[in-house]
């Protein structure tokens, strides 16, 4: 059963403290004011117009730091307030808005929507959720504290095939697993020269304010806004922090995982600029009840991933998807495609048939969809109906953190390349001591 449809029939009916206090003071409301930081690419306007596409949904206030995106994003919606800064934008309008969308790099996340979550307003952040590990953790309190609606920007979590993998997990299909490998052959790294000197900074763009938080650095044309900054130590998470945080969401949630113990990344040495073009990561996790007693999770990208193993090897040589990951069970092996396809049973090397009419339940996972605009609306409708208190939010900031704090933990092993890295979960620290500077980042004064 999907987590959001369980507690719809279990929590919801037995604790309401459990939930954010926006689902039951905001009965009354017929309109969710948004406030969008980060316009432009295709996320930032992806994202604002299909929150937008929500009829509840005002659009009141659009900020970037680019004019020529932000002035684009006024052109579709001429009655919505411009800022450049948000830190502006939440002096000036905070008490006209419910709820704000976080569409920025990856260093911005956590200092905008700790910014909006300390004045009480409803978040929808893009994956990952943080740039740094304290980041989660601090967002993962704030947000409990406050009491307030969040979800992370998954919108592949809401869709059918997905949810049918999770279901398909969770009633034993494969028997307990053992082993989840991982893979994307996306190169979000960087093995190059590191660059030098600096280049005119464009008319549009406030260079000082794209940077935030980040220390300061010279501009460079076309290294690091609007395309390149997930390479970049500073700015992006890599290749496991974009794409890892979509493959890996299906098993993570499926297995109910929490933080691994163990973590380690075969990787290049680090440049202390950009981060590896092939990585190599494996994890080791407690046990749950839908794993062994221990779970080892395998992650490779790059333009040659994933390695080859007997355990990827495909019935009839069919070639493996160039994105995906497969559960290996007691009874079999499940691979899930990434993305907008069925998962395929495995057993004794050949595809076995799904039989889902034989479980009981199968109708609260959908209907087959493989239309993209249809299916990623529902994570962002989601949200908004959240906030309406007409449903809830199946990647919250309690969910999402911790994942996102998983694979920043891949992300820091990548720095001591082939070398062992011991996470205490409690403590929040690493047992060596020299990766835990890692764990955070000052923040530059801007």
């Amino acid at each position: 059963m999907k987590k959001r449809d369980f507690l719809k029939s279990s929590a919801l009916l037995s604790s309401l403290t459990f939930f954010p206090s926006l689902l039951w003071s905001s009965n009354k409301k017929d309109k969710v004011k948004i406030a969008h930081i980060g316009v432009g690419g295709m996320q930032g306007l992806y994202d604002l117009q299909t929150i937008a596409s929500h009829e509840s949904v005002e659009v009141f206030a659009l900020c970037d730091v680019d004019s020529i995106e932000l002035d684009n994003a006024k052109k579709i919606f001429p009655k919505a307030k411009i800022y450049s800064d948000y830190r502006i934008m939440f002096k000036e309008i905070s008490k006209s808005i419910d709820a704000v969308i976080v569409s920025t790099p990856d260093h911005t996340h956590a200092p905008a929507s700790i910014l909006a979550m300390q004045k009480g307003k409803s978040v929808y952040c893009q994956k990952p959720l943080t740039h740094e590990v304290s980041e989660s953790r601090e967002m993962l309190k704030l947000s409990k504290n406050k009491n307030i609606v969040t979800q992370m920007g998954i919108q592949v979590h809401s869709f059918y095939d997905y949810k049918l993998a999770t279901f398909l997990i969770q009633s034993g299909i494969i028997g307990k697993v053992r082993r989840v490998r991982a893979w994307c052959n996306k190169n979000w790294g960087f093995d190059g020269n590191i660059p030098k000197g600096s280049d005119p900074i464009p008319e549009n763009l406030d260079w000082n304010l794209w940077l935030g938080t980040a220390k300061s650095r010279p501009y460079k044309k076309g290294l690091y806004h609007p395309k390149n900054w997930r390479k970049i130590l500073d700015y992006g998470c890599g290749t496991l922090g974009d794409m890892g945080v979509h493959i890996f969401d299906t098993p993570y949630n499926a297995l109910e995982l929490d933080v691994p113990f163990t973590i380690k990344n075969n990787c290049r040495k680090p440049n202390g600029f950009g981060f590896p073009e092939n990585n190599f990561v494996t994890y080791e996790f407690p046990g749950t009840k839908y794993t062994t007693n221990t779970l080892e999770w395998i992650w490779n990208d790059g333009v040659s991933a994933p390695k080859t193993h007997d355990e990827l090897i495909l019935p009839n040589k069919d070639n493996l998807p160039e994105q995906g990951a497969m559960f290996i069970g007691e009874n079999g092996r499940l691979l899930l495609p990434h993305f907008m396809q069925l998962p395929k049973l495995i057993i004794d090397n050949k595809y076995e048939d799904l039989k889902l009419d034989s479980y009981n339940n199968i109708e609260s996972v959908g209907s087959p969809i493989r239309n993209y605009e249809s299916e990623s609306k529902k994570h962002y409708h989601q949200f908004i109906d959240a906030c309406l208190g007409k449903d809830e939010t199946s990647a919250p900031f309690s969910y999402s953190a911790r994942l996102t704090e998983t694979i920043l933990l891949g992300v820091i092993a990548g720095r001591f390349p082939n070398e062992t890295l011991h996470w205490n979960s409690k403590t929040a620290k690493f047992d060596e001591e020299k990766a835990n500077k890692f764990l955070s980042s000052n923040y530059r004064k801007f």
